[in-house]
């Protein structure tokens, strides 16, 4: 890439600063911005395709749980149920840089640790455990399903979320303060570097009201910084594989973008389905009348509110990044990192597509 900087930190040498986007982002206009930055996606697909394909993807499926409907769609569903089910699933992405191999796991989420965050307490005070647990899924274990690829916690170079809600890294990264036995949590993965958007991370110190149901508030006190690498720019992280910032869902959001199969494909919770960034499109009722009569050409999660126009901005953005689906051209490759999927919870939820797994075609 023509754009590609510096190395961010000397602990990750091969991560780099790609700057394709700076001179978009320095605009003060929503829409002058807006336009920018889709010129740039388009540009910045093309050389993401220019590139080396990642040595492979693989997808883990970690929990299925309630989401309310309102949030799921902007409010954009005339269907009369409170909640969509979504299945959270992280992705192992191996590829080359700098003539070696690196593995990123993106999205390891910890989801007994996630029922700290307030949503998800309030949810199992109301349905009670046993409820949720019939409601998760039957997912093997993350670890368990590292093993069976063939790949040990220490293998892990690199971690990342999308974004940081529901997020505990205490057991991911381990905690200098230790707990009520006087233990400390040691790392599930002992060799990995966090990379972290500057802006989430301090954000998560001090969080505003709209944020706090999403955020498990103690979930990164003790963790130690020397496995934290703070980022400020979007990222090549080697061969085919970057980290775009696309903030608006929350002020740290970004997308992974991989150069996968025959084409490129992004994984972000801007949108929980393949209908969001294809509303017109969409078989699910209610959609396609709602983007039509406010004009839109994609529908956001909206679970939070301070950032809306950035998240659309960033939902176009990764729009004109990715590749068109093979079979289904009229949808693009953007894979939910929470997708809904069909649950007899939901009647009448049929997402129009279900990628289940990261897209490779």
């Amino acid at each position: 890439m023509t754009t590609l900087g510096a190395p961010i930190d000397s602990r990750v040498p091969w991560v780099r600063t790609v700057h394709a986007f700076d001179e978009a982002r320095a605009l003060s206009g929503a829409g002058p911005r807006l336009r920018a930055l889709k010129d740039a996606g388009g540009l910045f697909g093309d050389a993401l395709r220019e590139q080396p394909r990642v040595l492979s993807v693989d997808t883990l499926p970690l929990t299925a749980f309630p989401y309310p409907t309102k949030r799921a769609f902007d409010g954009a569903l005339t269907l009369p149920l409170p909640y969509v089910f979504l299945t959270h699933r992280a992705l192992l992405v191996t590829f080359e840089a700098e003539g070696a191999t690196r593995r990123l796991l993106f999205n390891p989420t910890q989801w007994q640790a996630s029922q700290a965050a307030p949503f998800f307490r309030r949810l199992l005070e109301r349905f009670g455990q046993a409820a949720a647990e019939r409601l998760r899924g039957d997912f093997p274990p993350l670890l368990n399903q590292l093993e069976k690829l063939g790949v040990k916690p220490e293998q892990i170079d690199l971690l990342a979320f999308d974004h940081f809600h529901t997020q505990d890294l205490r057991p991911l990264l381990g905690c200098d303060i230790p707990d009520q036995e006087d233990r400390t949590p040691g790392p599930l993965f002992p060799n990995a570097h966090l990379l972290a958007p500057r802006v989430e991370w301090e954000a998560w110190d001090d969080l505003h009201p709209v944020q706090r149901a999403w955020y498990v508030a103690e979930g990164k006190i003790g963790v130690p910084m020397e496995r934290v690498v703070l980022t400020d720019a979007d990222l090549r992280l080697g061969d085919g594989v970057a980290l775009v910032r696309t903030p608006g869902h929350t002020v740290g959001n970004q997308t992974l973008f991989a150069h996968h199969g025959d084409g490129v494909f992004g994984c972000s919770e801007n949108g929980v389905s393949a209908d969001a960034w294809t509303p017109y499109e969409s078989r699910l009722p209610g959609l396609p009348a709602f983007a039509r009569g406010y004009d839109l050409e994609v529908v956001r999660n909206a679970n939070t509110l301070e950032l809306g126009a950035e998240q659309y901005t960033s939902m176009m953005l990764e729009r004109e990044i990715v590749d068109r689906v093979g079979e289904a051209p009229a949808f693009v490759r953007m894979f939910p990192s929470s997708e809904v999927t069909p649950s007899i919870m939901a009647p009448g939820v049929f997402p129009s597509r279900v990628f289940k797994s990261a897209p490779s075609a």
